[in-house]
């Protein structure tokens, strides 16, 4: 049976919860409770290293350290999970929550260990930018797909094929469970940690952060024609010039961007 380290680390604020955040998910912690004053991650026991956590705290931040196995993930997530509403433009509820009224796209997600409820700021901003974006009839890649939630609003949006990758199991399966529960039939899963020799597309989503975003600037740019389209998150308001220089060096223009909580979403075209 698949054993977790729940790290729980506090005090510590919000905003230095989101910068956390950012470089744990770096180093495979992949599953995030934010609270007021405190934060939990999770990370699989194997890929823990106890040392390398010790250098990405702040000073004088404590944490916690526990073992935890493997175990029915819908219950543990139920007791905290709530409804998220993006303006009248999508909805995200779980199954054991009341339809949602007033959304145009509502989106049913039981998130498991996997990130991506719309909770969090890059969630919420990648799909606010969303509505920027004309995906029908469109080819689109979900890189880092999460929960799927991306991937499934694409569909509702009207995306003619959508794939939706990721390098860990457990969101490939919980991406596989969230497509059935919207009755989706147009995403097609894939485990998987690159995007190389991955066929062209009119859409890219990538939810990541800032290194792997940067590290694969040209892989983006080899899957997408004049005028496709690519949606960013995953990154600080610090990283904002970095990220816009680095992608228009590679030929992309920045058409939209929004932030939230000092995160930073962007909407890129290729040229």
């Amino acid at each position: 049976m698949k054993k977790f380290i729940k790290i729980e680390v506090e005090p510590i604020s919000l905003e230095g919860s989101d910068i956390l955040i950012a470089e744990l998910s770096e180093n495979n912690f992949y599953a995030f409770e934010q609270n007021d004053n405190d934060l939990i991650a999770y990370i699989k026991q194997e890929d823990f290293d106890a040392t390398k956590l010790v250098t990405l705290l702040p000073p004088g931040i404590a944490y916690k350290y526990s073992i935890i196995e493997d175990r029915n993930w819908n219950k543990e997530w139920e007791s905290n999970f709530h409804p998220v509403i993006i303006n009248d433009f999508a909805g995200i509820r779980a199954s054991f929550h009341k339809p949602l009224q007033n959304v145009k796209h509502e989106i049913i997600i039981t998130p498991k260990m996997s990130f991506g409820t719309g909770h969090h700021a890059t969630t919420f901003l990648m799909i606010d930018l969303m509505q920027k974006i004309n995906f029908n009839n469109k080819k689109v890649l979900d890189f880092g797909t999460g929960t799927g939630i991306l991937a499934i609003l694409a569909e509702k949006l009207g995306a003619a094929s959508i794939l939706a990758i990721d390098n860990d199991e457990w969101s490939i399966n919980n991406t596989s469970e969230n497509i059935i529960a919207n009755n989706c039939n147009r995403i097609i899963t894939e485990e998987r940690n690159t995007i190389a020799g991955i066929s062209n597309v009119d859409i890219i989503l990538a939810n990541i952060n800032f290194n792997v975003l940067t590290e694969n600037v040209n892989n983006f740019s080899m899957l997408l024609e004049r005028n496709s389209v690519l949606l960013l998150s995953g990154f600080l308001e610090g990283d904002e010039k970095n990220i816009i220089s680095t992608f228009v060096k590679n030929g992309f223009t920045k058409t939209h961007m929004g932030e939230k909580e000092g995160w930073i979403g962007m909407v890129f075209k290729k040229q």
